[in-house]
């Protein structure tokens, strides 16, 4: 998530068309995959699972971080067995191509108030942690019943704030990941799975 500045800056060259399919694979910024569209939803499932459990007879509310979140937290609930409720929000960090500040501004906040509900965070990638260090203390002055994490990818070598993420999909290395709702410069975003990101020339 930390990464927002420098995704939103990526360059749009239109001679790449980039898809779900693959078709995707004659881009050449489409590297390496690191994690395939099968292992994405059979952990995406498991994760509905525990959370499934954890959360069995309470109040439930999912509150995506927009936009990277979006087809995560789309699977995530269908796979859920417990109802549920959707918020979401939009941030924006400042900082440099390669770092975020920490510095947050709220784009989009949530809706409905969470005060007495039990809210988990779905994020789609966790690198520094400024950011959402940040959402977490917002988030708790609104007095939820609970609040938790899940992230669908964290970058452990990134991290520069010890947070508590209750549930992780994966631990990836530090590389600059499309697909899956990751983007670059608003593109690659329909990819089904995750890939690097290997040329960023625009």
């Amino acid at each position: 998530m930390d990464e927002r500045a420098r995704r939103a800056s990526g360059g749009r060259d239109k001679s790449r068309r980039p898809s779900a399919t693959g078709a995707a694979s004659l881009d050449p910024a489409i590297g390496e995959t690191l994690v395939p569209a099968d292992e994405l939803q059979g952990r995406v499932r498991d994760l509905a699972g525990e959370i499934s459990r954890d959360y069995q007879g309470r109040d439930l509310v999912l509150i995506g971080v927009l936009k990277g979140a979006v087809l995560f937290l789309g699977d995530l609930m269908r796979y859920l067995e417990v109802p549920c409720e959707i918020d979401f929000m939009a941030v924006s960090s400042y900082g440099s191509e390669t770092d975020s500040s920490g510095v947050v501004r709220i784009l989009k906040d949530l809706d409905a108030s969470i005060e007495g509900r039990d809210a988990v965070i779905v994020e789609d990638i966790i690198d520094s942690g400024l950011t959402l260090q940040y959402l977490l203390r917002s988030l708790r002055a609104r007095n939820p019943a609970s609040l938790e994490v899940c992230a669908l990818l964290t970058k452990p070598e990134r991290r520069r704030v010890d947070l508590p993420i209750r549930y992780v999909g994966f631990e990836i290395p530090n590389r600059f990941v499309i697909g899956y709702g990751l983007d670059y410069g608003q593109r690659y975003r329909n990819l089904d799975y995750v890939a690097v990101l290997e040329n960023r020339g625009g």
